[in-house]
């Protein structure tokens, strides 16, 4: 007779797993005396729900192993539904349930969950999702929540009714239980599909880019949607705006990729404020990205001249001079960044990586093994993986 937490359990996964894949889950429950199944049948005894993002389909509603199983509890079959952390609790693997719930600078969920750093950096400053913690100024985010604002926001991107998916969300929440975070998330990307900016030729809606057409006659108040002030070079510009409207202004051009708009309301916002740290850091990220390295370089020193301990800038120093062929100076870029913060996990994979390249694999041991004690799952923790098992093969 098979024996362990699992014993007599039929088991199925529904959802994306946050811990592991879904084939390492069925494994598992294997090794704990259970039966693993792809699909749920009248057998299954247990459904296990993945806490990465929401399990909805494309059509914005429950799983459709959600509903099956949900069909089978009203009709009186004995099967529970239960998430991945309450899963991995009766397994007794705490280090799977702390991964879950592990909390992630931008860098990385730019990796995990392959969103542009400067999407995170938006969706903070909307109120989308919030860090839970900051060292310095650098933050880290819960892993469910922005993976959950992801799977909100392409359901709405789809034309899936926000209606809709509150629903579903309404009947995860009688299944599972849970928080009212994602009523909040929804209104934001709601609210956000709703502002719209005016340039010489019209309005645009700000999330999407999308050209609004303005017809004769005033509509109804309700349905004029909010305005915000123009853009630099537009018509009538805001001659009265403060450092602040410059920077937001900077950062909504950012995220609709206005690159060149956006730099110039960045140099508005300095020459008001040119002790504004996060202003020339800002302003740094987007001459790189407009692949002027140079002036993204300066940028950078200017901002941890002003804030030695801004974590994010220093990290990017360490990453332009090694794209320059400055290895030392990227050193130690990565060295000041540990410095300040010995934990800082980009700093050590940076650095784990830019040591390999010049041939001092084993000087970057420590700092591999260092950023998997942070990050288990995503492409950058396997590419530590695989660097750590080539040494072993070379050792």
């Amino acid at each position: 007779m098979p024996s362990g937490p699992l014993a007599g359990e039929r088991v199925s996964f529904t959802g994306t797993l946050a811990s592991m894949t879904h084939r390492e889950a069925q494994a598992l429950v294997e090794q704990h005396g259970g039966i693993a199944t792809t699909h749920v049948s009248r057998q299954t005894t247990l459904l296990v729900v993945g806490e990465e993002g929401w399990p909805l389909e494309e059509d914005g509603t429950p799983s459709v192993k959600l509903q099956q199983v949900q069909h089978w509890q009203e009709e009186g079959l004995p099967v529970r539904i239960i998430n991945e952390t309450d899963w991995l609790s009766v397994l007794g693997l705490d280090a799977q349930r702390q991964e879950v719930h592990r909390h992630y600078t931008p860098a990385m969920l730019s990796q995990m969950l392959d969103l542009p750093v400067g999407t995170i950096r938006s969706w903070e400053r909307a109120g989308l999702i919030k860090a839970v913690r900051r060292i310095y100024r650098l933050p880290y985010f819960d892993y469910q929540e922005v993976a959950g604002a992801r799977r909100l926001a392409e359901l709405l991107d789809a034309g899936v009714p926000r209606r809709q998916i509150e629903a579903s969300l309404e009947k995860l929440r009688e299944m599972l239980g849970g928080n009212d975070r994602a009523w909040g998330q929804i209104e934001v990307l709601a609210r956000d599909r709703k502002v719209v900016y005016r340039d010489n030729s019209g309005l645009i809606e700000s999330l999407t880019g999308q050209r609004l057409f303005e017809f004769e006659g005033e509509p109804a108040a309700e349905d004029v949607p909010e305005t915000l002030p123009l853009a630099p070079g537009s018509r009538n510009v805001q001659t009265h705006w403060t450092a602040d409207d410059w920077y937001e202004e900077a950062c909504r051009l950012i995220d609709e990729h206005e690159l060149a708009a956006a730099v110039d309301a960045l140099r508005l916002c300095l020459m008001d404020q040119p002790g504004r740290a996060e202003a020339h850091f800002q302003l740094a990220e987007t001459l790189y990205r407009m692949d002027n390295v140079q002036g993204a370089l300066e940028r950078y020193h200017m901002t941890v001249e002003l804030d030695p301990k801004y974590l994010e800038a220093w990290t990017q120093l360490g990453c332009v001079y090694s794209q320059l062929g400055q290895p030392q100076a990227a050193l130690d870029a990565f060295d000041v960044a540990l410095d300040v913060h010995p934990e800082y996990p980009d700093a050590h994979l940076h650095k784990a990586e830019l040591l390999h390249q010049l041939g001092r694999s084993e000087e970057a041991r420590l700092h591999w093994e260092t950023y998997l004690q942070f990050d288990q799952r995503g492409p950058w923790a396997e590419n530590a993986r695989q660097r750590l098992e080539e040494l072993e093969d070379l050792g």
